[in-house]
């Protein structure tokens, strides 16, 4: 089991920057890949970032890149969130997820309880 626990989130500005932290504990909390979704108020969930276990190999979904980075420690067992230039868009529940595989193709085994970002105009 892998228990994952989100924060960072709040209220910012368009333009400005938030990052969200995700601890991750549990006897299953290592060689997981980890990313995260967000779930807008009347949308689906949708993908946002994603990164490997050695932190190598990140992915991000379009509406993002190039403004969001991911990354992880793992000696910390967390994993990081870089948001920036960020826009009204992106208010959302963030979602942290893990899984030993991929957290792109299919359900992510283990979620977060999700944190709310507000961004004003």
């Amino acid at each position: 089991q892998v228990q994952l626990v989100e924060s960072g989130g709040g209220l910012a500005q368009a333009g400005g920057s938030l990052r969200l932290s995700c601890a991750a504990s549990g006897r299953s909390s290592s060689g997981n890949v980890m990313g995260w979704f967000r779930q807008a108020p009347g949308k689906e969930r949708e993908f946002v970032a994603d990164i490997n276990w050695v932190g190598s190999s990140t992915y991000y979904a379009d509406p993002v890149k190039g403004r969001f980075t991911i990354s992880r420690d793992n000696a910390k067992k967390t994993v990081y969130l870089q948001m920036n230039s960020l826009k009204p868009e992106d208010t959302a529940v963030y979602y942290c997820v893990a899984d030993s595989l991929s957290v792109r193709i299919g359900v992510p085994s283990y979620w977060g309880q999700g944190t709310q970002v507000t961004i004003s105009s």
